[in-house]
This record gives C-alpha cells, sequence and structure tokens, in this order.
C-alpha cells in the first residue's frame, strides 16, 4: 500500500464506496448530509478546505495504483496546532474486514509524524460502527470522549479516540 495526497478524481470513486446512507453518515457524519453522493461531491467539499492549508486529504493505493482507501487529516481548531484529526476514513467495500484500514492509517500517522509537530492525533468513531472502532484501537487510539451527534438519519453516539505521539 502506498498513501498519497488525494487527486480530483478520487471524488467519483469514493462516491462509489459509499453505497447506503448509513455508510454515508458513518463516513462523513453530517458533513455532506445527502444520499447518494455525486461524482465531483467530494472535491468540490474539499477544494475550499484545502485552499486554507489546514486540510489535508490522503488516498491509498495498492501496487498497481489502484485505490482502495482514503481520509482525511485537518486541523480542527484554528488556534491550535499541537494535534490533528483524521476523518473521513474508508476502504473500498470488497477489501474491509482485511487490514487495510490498519495499514492505511498506520501509515498515516507515520506521515502526520514525519510532516506535522504535532502531539496528538484525534478521531471520532460512532459507536455502531465496530470494526472501525477495533480497528482504531488496534492501532493504540483510545477513548476520551462520547458525545450524542444528531444528524437526518437519527441520533448516533460518537466516540472521540486519540492517540499521543510526544
Amino acid at each position: 500500500m502506498v498513501l498519497r495526497k488525494y487527486k480530483k478524481e478520487d471524488s467519483a470513486v469514493i462516491c462509489k464506496w459509499l453505497r447506503s446512507e448509513e455508510e454515508l453518515y458513518k463516513w462523513s457524519a453530517d458533513r455532506f448530509n445527502k444520499f447518494p453522493l455525486m461524482e465531483n461531491d467530494i472535491d468540490e467539499n474539499y477544494v475550499p478546505q484545502i485552499e486554507s492549508g489546514r486540510f489535508f486529504p490522503m488516498s491509498a493505493t495498492d501496487e498497481n495504483g489502484n485505490l482502495i482507501g482514503h481520509f482525511i487529516i485537518r486541523y480542527p481548531r484554528n488556534d491550535d496546532d499541537s494535534s490533528v484529526r483524521f476523518g473521513f476514513v474508508v476502504i473500498e467495500p470488497s477489501m474491509r474486514g482485511k487490514g487495510y484500514g490498519k495499514e492505511m492509517l498506520k501509515l498515516g500517522t507515520e506521515y502526520v509524524r514525519a510532516n506535522f509537530k504535532v502531539e496528538r492525533i484525534d478521531l471520532g468513531v460512532f459507536a455502531n460502527n465496530d470494526s472501525a472502532r477495533h480497528c482504531y484501537e488496534s492501532l493504540g487510539f483510545k477513548e476520551y470522549n462520547r458525545r450524542i451527534c444528531e444528524m437526518p438519519i437519527g441520533a448516533w453516539e460518537c466516540i472521540d479516540m486519540e492517540i499521543l505521539l510526544k
């Protein structure tokens, strides 16, 4: 697996991986609020955020250059450069449950260590997404908070997790 910066053409591929409204909300919380996503929706959402210089979408490819995973790294607060947050974590559906998410986020953590001067990485996972939570725990992420997120398809409990880098 190779980690690379997101490309505009990744948007259409990632949209196809989100096969149900539930998958969309597990992936994006309430950031899009429409299903299905059209092929440019992700890119259109990302462009202004990338321009901020505080949002870094990443994609994972296999040895043949095929897109197999995606996530973002972002600074969650404008006044704090000590922490980044992983989000929008997704693996191509036929490859889920086979360790690719763990490998991708391990590479992501190494990328953060090499390219950011931060003390921690955090992320959120919904309590109804056991496989993702177990993946994050296997990488060393620990729960530090729980909260309720109100979304168009209901209220879901979100578990905030972190890993300390220093």
